[in-house]
């Protein structure tokens, strides 16, 4: 069972999902990045641009998920090297500190609540994002086209490409198509019909549709629908 709620982290998901049965969900691509505690370990979640599926047996996980943009500098890596991966966090912030943190969050009576206080430490220490970023997230979420949203922001499409691998993971074009990704499921999800949902997603037809999602989610839009049931 899936349960999230807002985290104390600006903009960030506080996140549980408890097996319920021997299927497993994949993760589809949504522009964020996630530091993960799975039963002892700690990881992190970089950038997905393909459905991801975790192996073995279904097991408990719980997560912070950063909103696109802001996970980078809390966690010192561009997000373009762990673009489709996930990591032990020992990779990224030395074991011996790792392993003390993992005993903290292992100790917890909820290691959702323990990983939330551990990412506000470190964000407490750690300069904000750059607020161009949040700008960019707001305008690509909203529809608008990449290069009209480069010119708003004052940057040349090689700047705006270049900190969006840092920030992302990935060019301006591939965050648009996820971001429009998300917004046509929400309105699947919510019962508007797929044509009225390719139209005011911003996709030109609903085949239009259908190939991305397919693209990106690795099955069509209704079979994802009945995956939620």
């Amino acid at each position: 069972m899936y349960e999230e709620r807002p985290s104390r982290l600006p903009g960030a998901v506080v996140w549980t999902n408890t097996p319920a049965g021997p299927g497993v969900r994949p993760v589809l691509p949504d522009g964020c990045m996630d530091l993960l505690w799975r039963e002892g370990r700690l990881l992190v979640a970089g950038p997905d641009t393909r459905p991801y599926v975790p192996e073995g047996t279904p097991v408990r996980w719980a997560g912070v998920r950063f909103r696109p943009g802001t996970a980078p500098a809390l966690l010192g890596v561009p997000a373009h090297e762990l673009r489709d991966r996930r990591v032990e966090l020992a990779d990224l912030w030395g074991a011996a500190e790792v392993r003390r943190l993992r005993a903290r969050v292992d100790a917890a009576p909820d290691p959702a609540t323990a990983l939330e206080q551990l990412a506000l430490e470190r964000a407490a220490d750690t300069p904000p994002p750059d607020p161009l970023l949040g700008g960019l997230v707001a305008a690509l979420q909203s529809g608008r086209p990449v290069g009209r949203t480069a010119d708003e922001l004052g940057l040349s499409a090689r700047q705006l490409h270049r900190r969006s691998l840092s920030a992302f993971g990935y060019g301006p074009k591939t965050l648009a198509r996820i971001l429009r990704l998300q917004r046509a499921l929400a309105m699947a999800r919510e019962g508007v019909p797929f044509a009225e949902t390719a139209t005011r997603a911003g996709y030109a037809d609903q085949a239009h549709l259908a190939r991305d999602v397919r693209e990106l989610a690795g099955a069509s839009l209704r079979q994802l629908l009945n995956e939620g049931d």
